[in-house]
């Protein structure tokens, strides 16, 4: 990290930047010039946050040299990696047909099921007797996608899922959107040898995405697989669309697998024969559809 400080910072400021590197694990290189001194932070800089750096007195700006993954960047492993599942390849050279649980899965390669919800409210004891039925429910499914020999993908959407789904033998555990900032959940899953899909959400950036993938392998785990299913639409009649961008984007940054869930996102302008080939041409790795 280099840290650019104000026009004739005093030495009490360069001093207390100093402070925080060391304290940090890291080593300064300072370099001053005639109006300005720029200090170096050498070492693993992901010990430093922007903001932090940010609001010390007289600095003007702190600029990141390595971005903030670096398990899951194409400079660590420049080729795709990939995960075997039920002797299924996430991230080979085949696109994977994911079909939703109770359409049409004989010919698919994988199945995606989102079994479950999160009780809250004043009735939330009745919704939870209602999410053991889930339970059951996805028992069943999944046990009939491993007869026919197809791996699972199963959704959850709380902590206290994970050991179900495990219980349950689910192949893959699938994070949406709505779990991307929830780190404690991550910590949990980046705990355990399951392979795992991680969806950013609607309004997060590729960087965020990244972010959180590289949370999920600094505790270990690195059966990791992006989803994209959906970013805000410029069109006010139309929600969501396709962030083939983003998709771009991750597949030249990391080597993990890239997946889009495209089943919510279909519409009249838009049908899912049309998403899947899109979603194609940016290079995913598998689609999730109801086709």
């Amino acid at each position: 990290m280099l840290i650019v400080m104000r026009k004739h910072a005093s030495d009490e400021a360069i001093a207390q930047v100093v402070d925080l590197i060391r304290r940090r694990g890291l080593q300064e290189h300072i370099s001053r010039g005639e109006e300005r001194t720029i200090i170096g932070a050498v070492g693993d800089e992901r010990v430093l946050h922007l903001h932090e750096v940010n609001t010390l007195p007289e600095v003007e700006r702190a600029i990141r040299v390595l971005n903030d993954w670096r398990i899951i960047s194409r400079e660590t492993q420049p080729q795709d990696s990939t995960i075997t599942v039920r002797g299924v390849e996430f991230g080979g050279g085949k696109i994977l047909d994911i079909a939703t649980a109770g359409s049409e899965t004989e010919a698919a390669d994988a199945v995606y099921t989102d079994p479950f919800f999160v009780p809250r409210g004043p009735y939330a004891e009745l919704e939870y007797a209602g999410e053991k039925v889930q339970i059951r429910t996805m028992q069943q499914e999944v046990a009939r996608c491993h007869e026919a020999g197809k791996p699972v993908l199963v959704r959850i959407r709380d902590v206290r899922q994970i050991a179900p789904a495990l219980a349950a033998e689910a192949d893959i555990l699938y994070l949406g959107g709505e779990l991307m900032t929830n780190r404690a959940l991550q910590d949990e899953v980046g705990r355990l040898n399951t392979p795992v899909v991680l969806c950013k959400d609607k309004h997060h950036r590729v960087d965020d995405w990244l972010v959180a993938a590289e949370h999920i392998a600094l505790h270990g785990n690195h059966h990791i697989i992006l989803g994209e299913a959906g970013t805000l639409s410029f069109e006010p009649e139309h929600t969501y669309r396709l962030d083939v961008d983003a998709i771009v984007r991750v597949r030249k940054l990391s080597h993990l697998p890239v997946i889009a869930n495209v089943t919510r996102l279909w519409h009249g302008d838009m049908p899912q024969e049309v998403l899947y080939r899109l979603a194609e041409a940016a290079g995913v790795n598998g689609v999730v559809n109801s086709l």
